[in-house]
C-alpha cells in the first residue's frame, strides 16, 4: 500500500485490495471513501467486495465514484458531505490518489489559500498545480456566496473581501504586505482607524537616546501596501457565525477569512496610583509615545540613587 497523509484527518492512495483493509483498520484509521467507478479497469475489485471487507474490519465506506479528469461540483460536494459525516481518520483511494486528492483540494478552496492547499499536495507527492485557477474560482463564489446571503438578510451593503485584518500596527500591515507578495491580486481591506503609525518597539530606543520620537512615527498611508483597501474605522464586535466584524459606527464588513491584530490595551489602573504619577516625580512608561522622551530626561539627568525597570 502506498498510503499518504495529505492532513491527520484525510490520507489518499492508490487502489487498495480487499485483503488490505484489516491492515488499514490496524493503521488506525476509521473510515474508507472509493472514488473508483466499478469496472474502470478489469483487475480492480467491486465496490461491493471493498464494502464488504471494510465492514469486517470494522471500517465505515462510502462509493463516491467519479471520471478520471472530469471531477465535478456534485463530486466535490458529496466528497465535503462525506468527510464531514464520517469518523477520521479517512482514507479516500482511486486509480492513483490523484482523484482523491483533487475532491480534497476543491472542498478546501472557500477557506484555505490555493498556495497552502497546493502545498500539502504536493507535500503528498501530487501535483495539483493546473487546479489553481478552479480553486481561486471556487474560493471567489464563496465570496460572492457570502455576499449574497447577506443580501437576502436584507444587508445588501454589507462589503466582503477575501482577507480582513483588524489592526494596522507592525503586525496587520506586515501580515497584508506579505500575503501580497504572494498573491499580488488578493482583495484584503485593514481596519484601523489612526491616521499616524507608531514603530512601538522604537520607543525603548527613544527612552534610551538613540532615536528621536519622530523617528517612530509615520503617515498611516505612506506604510499602507499598495492595493489594500484601507477601511478608517475601529472593530467594535465581531460577528464569526456570519463571517463578519462590527465596526465602530455600526457597519458590517464581511470577509472570508480574517486577521486580528490590535495590540495590546494599555491598562494602567491596574496599578494603583500609577496613572496619576506619569510623567512626573521620576515615573515613565516607554509604552506611551509622548512619555518615551521623559525616560531619557531622567536616565540622562540620573547621577545617584536607584532607578527601577520593570517590564510586563
Amino acid at each position: 500500500m502506498d498510503i499518504r497523509e495529505v492532513t491527520p484527518f484525510l490520507s489518499v492512495s492508490p487502489q487498495i485490495a480487499e485483503g488490505d483493509l484489516a491492515a488499514i483498520a490496524g493503521l488506525g484509521f476509521k473510515s474508507i471513501i472509493n472514488n473508483r467507478p466499478d469496472k474502470e479497469e478489469d483487475t480492480q475489485p467491486p465496490s461491493a467486495v471493498i464494502a464488504a471487507a471494510a465492514e469486517q474490519a470494522g471500517l465505515a465506506y462510502r462509493h463516491i465514484p467519479v471520471i478520471s479528469g472530469k471531477v465535478t461540483d456534485a463530486d466535490v460536494d458529496a466528497f465535503a458531505a462525506a468527510m464531514a459525516e464520517m469518523q477520521g481518520p479517512i482514507l479516500a483511494f482511486c486509480r492513483t490518489g490523484t482523484r482523491s486528492t483533487t475532491l480534497w483540494a476543491l472542498t478546501q478552496a472557500p477557506h484555505a489559500d490555493a498556495d497552502a492547499i497546493l502545498k500539502a499536495a504536493a507535500a503528498a507527492k501530487y501535483d495539483l498545480s493546473a487546479l489553481r485557477p478552479r480553486l481561486e474560482a471556487r474560493a471567489q463564489a464563496a465570496v460572492s456566496d457570502t455576499a449574497s446571503a447577506a443580501d437576502k438578510e436584507g444587508e445588501a451593503s454589507v462589503p466582503v473581501h477575501e482577507i480582513v485584518i483588524v489592526g494596522g500596527g507592525a503586525a496587520g500591515i506586515a501580515c497584508a504586505a506579505s500575503l501580497l507578495k504572494r498573491r499580488p491580486h488578493l482583495d484584503i481591506a485593514v481596519v484601523e482607524p489612526r491616521d499616524s503609525h507608531y514603530y512601538q518597539p522604537g520607543w525603548t530606543l527613544v527612552g534610551g537616546g538613540v532615536f528621536k520620537p519622530a523617528d517612530t512615527e509615520r503617515p498611516m498611508a505612506s506604510l499602507m501596501p499598495s492595493g489594500v483597501k484601507w477601511i478608517r474605522a475601529a472593530a467594535s464586535g465581531f460577528e464569526p457565525e456570519k463571517n463578519r466584524i462590527v465596526l465602530d459606527d455600526g457597519e458590517r464588513l464581511g470577509y472570508r477569512a480574517l486577521v486580528v491584530a490590535p495590540g495590546i490595551k494599555l491598562n494602567w489602573e491596574g496599578v494603583e496610583g500609577l496613572e496619576s504619577a506619569l510623567g512626573k516625580n521620576g515615573v515613565t512608561s516607554n509604552y506611551l509615545f509622548g512619555m518615551a522622551p521623559y525616560t531619557w530626561e531622567l536616565v540622562s539627568t540620573l547621577k545617584s540613587g536607584r532607578a527601577l525597570f520593570t517590564q510586563p
